[in-house]
């Protein structure tokens, strides 16, 4: 085992956990099913965002939004950002020594030419040109002996699922899930969605044999993750589970991660960060959020999470959002009378809608919502008026309240000004300053 491995991170647009190997029968992803079967595989794994930008960076700081400074999309006029001095991943790890690579996508910073990448390949286009271009880049460094890491961003399964010539895929049936009404328009969408994941599926592939091809399996940590959860209602943009579960699979024989393993333990994507810095020996900076997941992949004592943390602050719109969930409960907060979730099918009419509520048009937050997640896997049913549930809340809610105050979330102390907002008081303030004059 060499002292510092080469890391691969590859990640993928609103996949969440639907695939193969996470239980999904009607989907082909012979890639990373097989990938899984070489790996260990996490099934209690959460984003600590539902939605893009915030959610990567909080894989790329291993803290959380509120903390990095991405509340919510980082393009066009949302514009927010990495707060000055946030060290992203690839930082770190040039300042110890690796090459820095990043090809495809990234959604977590505005500037990733100040963020550590040594190259900087960063490009929106379908799966099997960044393929390519990974397998060509991975053909060139493995002749070097210079550690690296290579940042891998898909664009797909991202809406629109035709996105690079995608056709729709019910070869083997369709999976609605029981949260969404199972009707001919969702199972048209769903076909979409899985003929998209098949595409991008056969891309990892094409990544994951080059790999395998330049001999660097062994010595190389290997992740497959996603940002959040599938781009339907009540998945991406919420935080019940189907928004923030995602896959997190990670493989590096050297170390005897691999073996088809799986954990149950509760994770989340701020883990990633200190995993990595410690198994290649780099020290975890103190503002890390996450925990290390090395001694638990090494089969070694590891303290468990009792409950992680999400948070939503601003996606099309400001809806503020806070939960925590353990493994039996999920306290949601809502600081907002918003609608009952965003609509994440960019589209004017959804063509899949949700089991409950029925009709979301007329639902909006309540203050708080607390689900047993034994008895209502689905969070249908809210028990935070129930008595028998009193304990539970005041429980949760003070934990949630105690990691708020821990971390200085901007919430408890009124609402935070988005830049879309500051650049419009400062068109307002030159147009009044010039008619002063």
């Amino acid at each position: 085992m060499i002292k510092n491995p080469n890391i691969i991170l590859i990640s993928c647009h609103d996949i969440g956990q639907h695939l193969g190997c996470y239980g999904i029968e009607t989907i082909h992803t012979p890639a990373l099913d097989q990938f899984a079967a070489e790996g260990c595989r996490f099934e209690s794994s959460f984003c600590a965002a539902p939605q893009c930008s915030p959610s990567r960076a909080s894989i790329y700081t291993g803290r959380y939004p509120h903390n990095n400074g991405v509340m919510g999309l980082i393009h066009d006029n949302f514009a927010w950002d990495l707060n000055p001095g946030e060290q992203h991943l690839a930082d770190i790890l040039q300042s110890a020594g690796y090459r820095t690579g990043l090809i495809g996508i990234q959604h977590e910073t505005l500037h990733p030419e100040k963020h550590g990448f040594t190259d900087l390949k960063q490009k929106w286009e379908p799966c099997e040109k960044v393929a390519q271009t990974s397998v060509k880049y991975l053909n060139e460094i493995s002749k070097t002996s210079q550690p690296f890491y290579l940042q891998v961003g898909f664009w797909e399964p991202h809406r629109k699922f035709d996105w690079g010539g995608a056709t729709p895929d019910d070869s083997k049936g369709v999976t609605v899930p029981p949260y969404l009404v199972d009707s001919p328009s969702a199972r048209r969408e769903f076909a979409e969605f899985q003929g998209i994941i098949r595409k991008v599926d056969r891309a990892i592939g094409t990544i994951l044999k080059a790999i395998d091809d330049n001999g660097l399996v062994e010595n190389t940590i290997t992740i497959f993750t996603a940002d959040h959860g599938i781009p339907f209602p009540k998945a991406k943009c919420s935080l019940y589970d189907p928004g923030i579960e995602v896959a997190f699979i990670i493989r590096w024989p050297d170390r005897g991660w691999g073996g088809n393993r799986t954990f149950s333990e509760l994770i989340s994507n701020v883990d990633y960060l200190p995993t990595l810095l410690e198994a290649a020996g780099i020290p975890i900076p103190e503002n890390v959020q996450g925990n290390s997941l090395v001694s638990l992949l090494d089969g070694k004592e590891y303290r468990p999470r009792e409950e992680i943390f999400a948070e939503m602050t601003y996606h099309d719109y400001y809806d503020p959002r806070r939960c925590i969930r353990t493994s039996d409960y999920k306290l949601i907060v809502n600081f907002s009378t918003a609608p009952f979730f965003q609509n994440p099918s960019q589209t004017w009419r959804p063509a899949t809608i949700t089991v409950k509520p029925e009709d979301p048009t007329y639902a909006y937050h309540p203050h708080i919502e607390l689900y047993d997640l034994n008895k209502d896997p689905l969070e249908f049913n809210k028990v935070e008026y129930q008595p028998e549930y009193e304990e539970h809340k005041q429980r949760l809610t003070e934990k949630l309240y105690n990691w708020m105050n821990t971390t200085h979330d901007p919430l408890l102390f009124g609402i935070p000004v988005s830049p879309h907002h500051k650049r419009a008081i400062e068109i307002l303030s030159s147009a009044g300053k010039r008619s002063m004059s």
